[in-house]
Formats: structure tokens, sequence, C-alpha cells
């Protein structure tokens, strides 16, 4: 018996609870417990005691192992926000993630600019800017404690992911409150975005768009065969595509607006088509070398990625690049500000919708800018995929994501433990 945790705990409240476990159980045969929405879906339905049984590992050794790194876990560890963090307590507080390729170039212009305009600005500014791989638990965990009480919030949040802005138990629980105002001022976003076909401008005035990471895909010619080559998301879901595609479930934020947009426009029917043609999972990284892979029946015919990564394919390798006929699928980079202190945040606003910001997202990570000022270098034939607002607001986008999930890995009918 654990001090810790009983054995009939299920994985998800163990990992949830002392995520220092999660290395231990990867590193001891349950690879799959990296990624997020395994442990929040498939995690919930399995206890400890019996994912140990199923790979046959010794219950009373691995208990040991679990207690020995939670034991060992340093209460300064617990914020994992550093380095990217001011040191005290500010007038306002900003906080979320950057999309990794573009971190250290938009993090460096952020803190050069507060430096430059600390006296001007006459206040301290707490920040919280992490990494996109480290997640949003932290930042999750903190909206929680708000409780409903805006004043527990930070007054600028930035990050991409559906699930932290709309769900209704996170900050989406504050929506109709009046709570953030797009106050950048921008009344057009850039063509690219905001044109007869697609508009990221929300009509509501409450979310604004700084960037997107679009979703596109890879195909691996070597591997495809006599099979078509595939033009389009729609173009997945034939049956000669099952168990043949790498989906990137361990990119929290793109593989729900993957799942989010393949449901807006296929329906539960193309969601499950989705998961019976999963194969497996990869981080985006993995994904551009997954021709190497040693076993050819792990090698995946096509791979859903971000733009950033499938434009680094080596033109020797067997990966092709397609942009979707459908469109490249958006996951947007959202900017959420409180209007309470909007004197102060305004000057933030305006840093992080400039044409300098832009210019570091359009150019060095390949992630298209809303300010129409920035060239995104975008072919004509360069289209987007949007879910669209009266979708995201005529729905609760938190429940709709535990429902397309579900739908998901029931299809895939894989054992992932």
């Amino acid at each position: 018996m654990s001090n810790y945790f009983k054995a009939s705990d299920t994985i998800f409240h163990i990992t949830e609870t002392y995520p220092e476990t999660i290395e231990v159980f990867i590193a001891n045969g349950f690879e799959n417990l990296s990624n997020p929405v395994m442990r929040r879906t498939l995690g919930k339905t399995i206890s400890l005691e019996t994912a140990l049984s199923m790979r046959k590992v010794n219950q009373e050794l691995f208990i040991k192992k679990l207690e020995e790194v939670i034991g060992e876990k340093a209460p300064s560890l617990t914020d994992g926000l550093t380095p990217a963090q001011s040191e005290n307590k500010g007038d306002i507080r900003i906080e979320g993630v950057l999309p990794c390729p573009i971190r250290i170039p938009l993090l460096e212009k952020f803190e050069s600019w507060l430096e430059e305009n600390k006296d001007s600005l006459g206040y301290e500014v707490e920040y919280h800017l992490k990494s996109a791989n480290l997640g949003l638990d932290d930042v999750k965990d903190r909206v929680i404690l708000a409780d409903g009480n805006p004043d527990g919030l930070s007054d600028l949040y930035l990050s991409a992911g559906f699930d932290l802005f709309f769900d209704k138990k996170m900050i989406g629980g504050y929506q109709d409150l009046g709570v953030f105002e797009d106050f950048s001022g921008i009344e057009h976003l850039n063509p690219d975005l905001d044109n007869e076909n697609l508009s990221l401008k929300d009509p509501k005035n409450q979310y604004a768009i700084i960037g997107i990471v679009p979703a596109v895909f890879m195909v691996n010619t070597n591997v495809l065969g006599d099979r078509p080559f595939p033009e389009s998301w729609a173009d997945l879901m034939k049956p000669e595509f099952e168990n043949s595609i790498s989906l990137p479930m361990k990119d929290l934020d793109m593989f729900n607006a993957f799942l989010l947009h393949i449901y807006r426009f296929y329906g539960e029917e193309g969601i499950e088509k989705m998961g019976k043609a999963l194969l497996q999972s990869m981080h985006p990284a993995q994904m551009i070398k997954s021709h190497k892979l040693k076993d050819g029946n792990k090698i995946p015919a096509i791979t859903v990625a971000p733009y950033f990564f499938a434009s680094m394919t080596d033109e020797k390798s067997p990966m092709r690049p397609v942009w979707p006929k459908d469109g490249a699928i958006i996951s947007p980079i959202f900017l959420l500000a409180k209007s309470k202190n909007k004197d102060k945040v305004k000057p933030f606003v305006d840093l992080l919708y400039s044409k300098d910001i832009g210019d570091i997202l359009s150019s060095n990570g390949k992630f298209p800018s809303t300010n129409p000022l920035v060239d995104n270098q975008l072919k004509p034939d360069q289209n987007f995929m949007w879910i669209g607002w009266d979708f995201i607001h005529n729905n609760d986008i938190g429940e709709l994501i535990k429902k397309i999930e579900k739908l998901f890995f029931a299809a895939a009918q894989k054992e992932f433990l």
C-alpha cells in the first residue's frame, strides 16, 4: 500500500495528482501516456493494478519507483514556468504558451520591448510565457482556482488551444460576463485570413487571433504503393487509408483543432473514418523522419503535421508535403485580454498584434499572421479550413471535444496500454 495512492486508483488520477510519475510510466513501457489525450481518456478507464497486470509488471517494485519520484519532487519545481517569467508580482499579469519554433525570437522581442518601455509604462508587469510543448496544465489550474471570479484571472492570455478558451469550466465560463474584449483596434485582418471565404475576426469582439498554426499532411511515396495520391482531407477518409495515417496527438492543441474541423465539415462519420485511419501518434518533429523507421509495419503512408514541420522535409526524402485542396486546418493563436485593466494591457495587445511580431510568426515559423501589413507569402491555392465563429459560439466546445475524442478512439480500436 502506498502513502500517496492506491493500486486501485486510475492511471489518470495518479498522473494528474503526481505529474512527475508520467516519466516513470513512459520509461517502463507505457509510452502512450506521454500523450495528454490518452491519459485523460483511456487513463480514466483503467486502474494501476490492472495496467500492471496486463503488462506483467511487478506491482510492488513499480509502486516503489513511483513513490521514489514523488518523494524526490522539490517544492521549488511546482511552478514549472521558469525561466521565461518575471521575478516579481506586477500590476498586470500576462501568461500563456508560445509555439516552439518561434518561442525564442518572439520572447526576445517581447523582453527587449519591455526593457525599452519599462520607464514610460510606469507599472510592473508579471509574465509567464513558456514553450507550447510544456502544455497548459498550470494555466488551467489557475483558471480553475479563480472559481468564477474574474479578478482571479490573468489580464492577458496568449496561446493556441480551443479547450482553455472555450471550455465552460475554463475561460469559456466567462464568455457571457463581458470580462474580455478585443481592443486591438484592427477592423480588417490580413486578407489571407479575412476575406469572402473566411474571417478570423470575432463578431462578438471578445477573442483576438494574432496568427495561426496551419495543419497539412505529408505523403510517403515509398509506402503509398498503388493507392491514389491523396490531395484533400476527404481523401484521407477513404477505405484504402485505414490504419495508414499518423496524427499529431502529442500536440494536443493541434489534435483538438484537427478533430473539431473534421467534425464541423465531415460530421461524426468523418471522425470515425479518421479513427480507423490512425496508425500511430507522433510528435511533429518525428513525423518528418518517419520514413526512416526500421519497422516497415509502423511506417505511416500519411502524416498530419503543422505546415512548419512539413516544409522542412528533405527534397531527397520520399516525403511529399500536401496543402489540402479543402484547406489547411487552422489552429488559432488566441490573444485574450481583460477589459478591466484596458489602459495597462493595451500596449501589450498592440505589441503582440504589431507587424514586428507578425513578421516573426509568418517568416520564422510559417505561422501566417493576421496583421494586415504582413506578407504571409502564401500562394493563391494555399487556402484554409476554418470552423467559423458561429460554430464556436453556438456549441459547448469543451464538451464537444470530449464527445468527438470518444468517437475517435472508439473507431480507432487500438490497445494503447
